[in-house]
């Protein structure tokens, strides 16, 4: 590069898109507030009465977020703000169309949404609080075991007598008086810190190939034991607990992160022979797994208990490509229709059309995760970020899948749009660490190089951040 040149790099700003994450924003609330109005005029044809009260406290948690993101991350992605709070917006509108549905025939379910409104502003201060509280995601690798530790005790807490409850058949909350909580989400936020900075310790001694076995390499039997524990732990989850979708997502977490670190294809055929085998050893055993895999098979068999699923199935084939209209359908029909098959009464009422439509917006959270990890300098930001970005993938695909008949019904929360404050909470630190990462990642060299050409290849690092 030419010493005229050189100047201009160093009088180069790298931007920082704060204002365009402000735009995208105030789209988000357009479609949260707007799906609320909808939902108003389609259920009774008048303009909902908390309508101001309610616009304004959701711009107000968004806003908030927003400014302090401009205060300490000012360089963080701006794009994952606004994704997340679309998300809640039309989760919180649609619970609250189901709310007047089952209010209006008298089902005794519910109102869920003013409680998920008061979740989500819980949620909203904790991504505030982490945004506060922890300036350099690297710190959290000095707690590596302390998470894998804390993980596993939340994970065992809903076995403990007295503590534990068995809610729709899956012992996975921990009650405390008449609240009942989910520990399990908390945990696969500490899962995450917990296998990044193992992996980022012990990836080359993992990464070492063993035998070849048609065109891949095996990975060391010695290096085994790691995969083999989460395995284990993944069964103990489905046989004591009874929670097939948290089974294959801490599972296929610790799997899809082993194989980012090591870059060895050896890990996923080790991985997928233990999935095949684990699963048909909990098919043969475990009745609800059967019952699980009946109704996948042949949901309308005489049979095969699948009203739920039948029931979702129904709803989106009468919502076709776009849908009753917000207010028109019957999603109270599908039972648990605010919480684990939400996404069945967004494609009644907004078709297939809205179901792609939030399946976008989760593309582009992974999408945004996954950039995150490529840009990050350090080693366990990487990891940490396509960790994250892995969690939200996984959920949103057994989600999905499960009440498309894809795969077999899990029972997970689809993130930021179903009922539960347990997995909104996640939810939002989730991405408050997304954003820390991402901040760090996209912030610029801390010092200007001094010759002409460290110079331009500073200029040039900087523009293609």
């Amino acid at each position: 590069m030419s010493s005229q040149s050189a100047p201009a790099s160093r009088g180069f700003v790298h931007r920082r898109r704060r204002g365009a994450e402000l735009a995208l924003l105030l789209l988000s609330l357009a479609v949260g507030i707007g799906a609320y109005l909808a939902v108003g005029l389609g259920v009774d044809g008048t303009v909902p009465v908390d309508l101001l009260t309610y616009g304004a406290w959701l711009a107000l948690l968004v806003i908030a977020c927003h400014v302090v993101i401009r205060l300490v991350a000012p360089y963080a992605d701006p794009v994952l703000l606004p994704v997340v709070s679309s998300l809640n917006g039309l989760g919180l509108a649609v619970i609250h169309r189901i709310d007047l549905a089952n209010e209006a025939k008298g089902s005794g379910f519910g109102p869920f949404a003013g409680t998920q409104l008061t979740w989500m502003t819980l949620g909203a201060g904790l991504f505030v609080a982490v945004l506060l509280l922890l300036r350099d995601h690297r710190r959290l690798q000095s707690l590596t075991y302390t998470a894998g530790l804390a993980a596993i005790v939340l994970l065992l807490m809903p076995l403990v007598p007295g503590l534990g409850r068995t809610i729709n058949g899956s012992r996975i909350w921990i009650g405390v008086g008449p609240f009942s909580f989910q520990p399990g989400e908390v945990a696969k936020v500490l899962l995450v810190v917990a296998f990044a900075g193992y992996l980022v310790v012990h990836r080359d001694a993992l990464a070492l190939a063993g035998r070849r076995f048609l065109f891949v390499d095996l990975p060391r039997g010695r290096d085994l034991g790691p995969i083999v524990a989460m395995w284990l732990i993944s069964l103990g989850i489905l046989v004591f607990q009874r929670d097939l979708g948290s089974s294959l997502l801490f599972f296929g977490l610790f799997l899809v992160m082993l194989y980012i670190a090591t870059e060895r294809p050896g890990w996923l055929v080790v991985g997928g022979a233990l999935f095949v085998g684990g699963a048909y050893a909990g098919w043969l055993a475990l009745s609800h797994v059967q019952a699980r895999v009946a109704a996948w098979l042949d949901p309308f068999g005489s049979d095969v208990d699948a009203y739920q699923l039948v029931q979702g199935l129904y709803g989106m084939a009468w919502g076709g490509l776009v849908g009753r209209g917000l207010g028109q359908g019957r999603p109270d029909i599908t039972p648990l229709s605010w919480s684990d098959f939400i996404v069945t009464a967004i494609g009644e009422e907004l078709g297939l059309t809205g179901v792609m439509a939030v399946i976008l917006l989760y593309g582009i959270l992974v999408e945004r995760a996954l950039r995150t990890a490529l840009i990050c300098r350090d080693n366990f930001g990487k990891l940490m970020a396509a960790g994250l970005g892995v969690v939200v993938a996984l959920q949103v695909f057994v989600v999905i899948g499960g009440v498309t008949r894809l795969i077999p019904l899990t029972g997970l929360t689809t993130p930021f749009l179903s009922q539960g404050g347990s997995s909104l909470i996640a939810n939002w630190v989730i991405v408050a660490l997304l954003v820390r990462i991402s901040d760090q990642a996209r912030r610029p060299p801390p010092q200007l190089l001094s010759s002409d050409d460290d110079d331009a290849d500073a200029t040039q690092v900087v523009r293609m951040r």
